[in-house]
């Protein structure tokens, strides 16, 4: 695999977070069983005023989108690397995306699609970890997730935005995200521990994603098919048998897991977001009857009952090269590509867009497409596309973030940044910076140890 003249990294902080460290040892910390978090009360001098965007609504393109057929085509390279697919104009002069993209094509005025985002790991698990912390993957190989990983966006949003009693502070739709049988690390809450971590929920209905999609053991929660009184049956039956400290850990998923359903399930505002029946029938239909769409509804609905972030998997949640609704796309790349995965990401994102703007609600909502990598330039012997991590886009809409432009761009052949060359912990500081919370800030881990969030700039997007 070609190799790039400069790939930008961020680094994991490890100068200042390791002086950080020492200097708390110094200081005869102690030891905390809860996280603490830091908001720095100004940003960056080079980041302009803090954003006000009171909720966050992530798109995750799980398995590596590519760039060539979706943001960033080049119907003027050789068939070889241009590929099957033609660009469209949009609602915005001069700004083109894929024709199979015929209705975010028509919300292009309301998008910032960042053309240069790069970092240099080609594995699926880690370009994730990399895309969903801000932060370089910490070990090699297939990596589940450990309880001191970096935390996730949503768990580190979660520290600092508080939602009403009886609201989880973060969550995610539909399914975790598995490769090679392994849940991976990533998006759960790392070092802010258990309680961090984001919790697991599924739409009632939709039509499924075709392929893989296991949840290896995660509590999933469907509010349609919880029982209060069994829930609280269940935990005074596991109270009992945690006469055993050893047993304390293993069960402290279920414990907070099923404490916060109870507690949702005994108030009325995630009851009545979760119940997609109640939304009226032109906006249902807009956003179409795949569980991918409803997924973005219910995140929709969520956010406004005071979740402040959602992360939403666009994609069946096990990756296979082979096949299924996930966009790791190694063989029939422009078969699965134009039959099924970029319709359902069409349709369910222009709808996410227009429906917040139709309510008046995009400049408070920030709505974030990200995904692990590209893919490569060539297009292989099975008609499909590797993964590509040298390049590849993304893209903002809402929050404050300016619609109807383009940051940066890619290289002729799609193959390595052309002009402003920006990294996944550039993209977090953005996020960051639109949320109100500094890229600077801190957060302790369970130990009080301080870490700065981000080491990343934020973008000329506002």
């Amino acid at each position: 695999m070609p190799q790039p003249d400069r790939v930008i990294d961020s680094p994991v902080a490890c100068s200042r977070r390791q002086v950080l460290s020492m200097s708390g040892v110094a200081c005869g910390l102690g030891l905390h069983q809860s996280a603490s978090c830091r908001n720095v009360a100004a940003s960056d001098s080079r980041s302009g005023a803090l954003g006000k965007a009171k909720s966050c609504i992530l798109v995750y393109l799980w398995g590596g989108l590519s760039h060539l057929e979706s943001f960033d085509l080049k119907p003027h390279a050789p068939q070889s690397i241009r590929g099957e697919f033609q660009p469209i104009a949009t609602n915005v002069p001069g700004i083109e995306i894929c024709e199979h993209l015929p209705l975010l094509s028509q919300q292009a005025d309301k998008l910032a699609i960042i053309r240069s985002v790069n970092h240099d790991d080609p594995a699926h698990g880690r370009g994730m970890y990399w895309n969903l912390t801000g932060h370089r993957p910490p070990r090699v190989g297939n990596i589940p997730p450990e309880r001191d990983d970096w935390p996730s966006l949503p768990a580190m949003v979660s520290k600092f935005r508080s939602a009403p009693r009886g609201v989880p502070n973060a969550v995610r739709l539909p399914y975790p995200m598995v490769d090679n049988g392994t849940l991976q690390a990533g998006e759960y809450g790392g070092w802010l521990g258990i309680q961090c971590d984001p919790i697991l929920m599924r739409p009632s209905a939709g039509d499924p994603y075709e392929g893989k999609t296991r949840t290896l053991g995660s509590e999933v929660l469907n509010l349609s098919d919880v029982d209060v009184r069994r829930l609280a049956h269940r935990r005074q039956l596991m109270e009992t048998l945690e006469s055993a400290s050893r047993r304390v850990r293993e069960h402290a998923s279920f414990q907070h897991f099923h404490d916060l359903a109870e507690e949702m399930l005994s108030g009325s505002a995630i009851k009545h977001a979760y119940n997609l029946e109640a939304e009226d029938i032109k906006t249902r239909d807009l956003y179409g009857k795949h569980l991918g769409g409803n997924s973005l509804l219910l995140a929709r609905r969520l956010t406004e009952v005071g979740v402040p972030i959602v992360q939403v998997c666009l994609a069946a949640g096990e990756l296979d090269a082979s096949s299924g609704d996930m966009w790791d796309t190694h063989v029939d790349h422009f078969n699965r590509l134009k039959k099924r995965l970029l319709p359902i990401f069409d349709r369910a994102t222009s709808a996410l867009l227009q429906d917040l703007s139709d309510r008046g609600t995009l400049n408070e909502t920030l709505v974030v497409v990200m995904t692990d990598f590209g893919r490569t330039p060539s297009i292989n012997g099975n008609a499909g596309r590797d993964h590509y991590p040298y390049v590849y886009s993304m893209a903002m809409a809402g929050g404050g973030i300016v619609g109807g432009q383009v940051y940066g761009s890619s290289d002729s052949k799609g193959a390595f940044p052309k002009s402003q060359a920006c990294s996944p912990a550039d993209v977090h500081a953005t996020i960051f910076h639109a949320m109100g919370i500094s890229p600077r800030s801190e957060l302790r881990d369970i130990l009080n140890r301080p870490h700065f969030i981000n080491e990343g700039e934020v973008l000329a997007l506002g």
